[in-house]
């Protein structure tokens, strides 16, 4: 990846970009929630669907500062999967400018993206993260990425799953960079791992930042064919076992996995902490919390 030039928050990109992009957000969105209910559909005469709330960035009242719309359905299949749509806009505040590429030159920014966390009734079924995000601040760029984390990494079904994920990942990345795959594969690695614990959060994925290669529509139709390649694989997994019988054993072991995803997403995760310095809804930042969790 090269670096990206320095632009004028207001010129580059283009209006009509910015609207393209969030409007992509929008119908990735619609497209896993169709999944995803269909699968729900699959398992229950009586389905789950999402429910929708709108809310709106709050920081200045007396400004319009974007906002966005979180999806959440309780199911048979999903205990409880959330998908966060949001663009927002507005002034990075003092505290946080040094962290963002770009803020200190213009403490302005624009930011559009999609969040996806599911938490799956079934411990054989791995839950898994989704996202992916177009930044501006003086800089512009793309990133995100997805993992999935089994409760018994270790067992031939969670290999054949993470197996199949990254096959379907790394022809994706291969499409338009062979370098992308084992770059984004190494930095998924080395992201989601609790330092705290000594160990890796799941059996990853990819995980990409600051993609800026100065080729606006080739970065953006990489996002965009990273989201349809999630919106391909993982209905597949869950589809493979979601009628697997499983134990209260297995279950209390999930309960307990769970607890270490609470961790990284309260300790490390960048999307968190992004949500919560920008003045994003915290009910919609918080939505990658499993509904229970222990530690025994």
């Amino acid at each position: 990846m090269t670096r990206s030039r320095a632009i004028k928050v207001n010129s580059f990109p283009s209006k009509k970009r910015k609207e393209e992009t969030s409007q992509w957000f929008r119908k990735l969105r619609n497209l896993i929630c169709k999944s995803f209910e269909g699968l729900e559909k699959k398992a229950s005469t009586k389905p789950a669907k999402f429910k929708y709330t709108k809310w709106k960035r709050s920081v200045n009242p007396k400004k319009d500062e974007g906002g966005g719309e979180i999806a959440v359905m309780h199911g048979k299949v999903f205990e409880k999967v959330g998908v966060n749509i949001s663009t927002v806009y507005g002034k990075f505040s003092k505290e946080f400018r040094k962290e963002i590429p770009g803020a200190n030159r213009n403490p302005n920014f624009w930011a559009s993206g999609i969040s996806l966390v599911a938490h799956t009734q079934s411990p054989l079924i791995p839950a898994v993260h989704m996202n992916t995000r177009h930044i501006i601040t003086s800089k512009s760029w793309f990133g995100g990425g997805t993992d999935i984390t089994p409760v018994f990494p270790k067992s031939m079904g969670a290999k054949i799953d993470a197996k199949d994920f990254h096959a379907a990942l790394k022809e994706t990345c291969d499409k338009y960079n062979t370098k992308y795959y084992p770059k984004f594969k190494k930095w998924c690695d080395e992201y989601f791992f609790l330092k705290h614990r000594n160990e890796s959060r799941g059996l990853g994925g990819i995980f990409f930042d600051y993609l800026n290669t100065e080729q606006w529509e080739k970065d953006f139709n990489f996002m965009q064919d990273i989201g349809r390649t999630f919106c391909d694989i993982y209905p597949k997994i869950v589809q493979r076992n979601m009628r697997k019988k499983w134990s209260k054993k297995e279950k209390q072991q999930q309960l307990i996995k769970r607890g270490r995803y609470v961790e990284f997403n309260l300790i490390y995760d960048r999307g968190t902490r992004f949500g919560l310095m920008t003045g994003g809804n915290p009910e919609a930042i918080l939505m990658s919390l499993p509904p229970t969790a222990c530690w025994p």
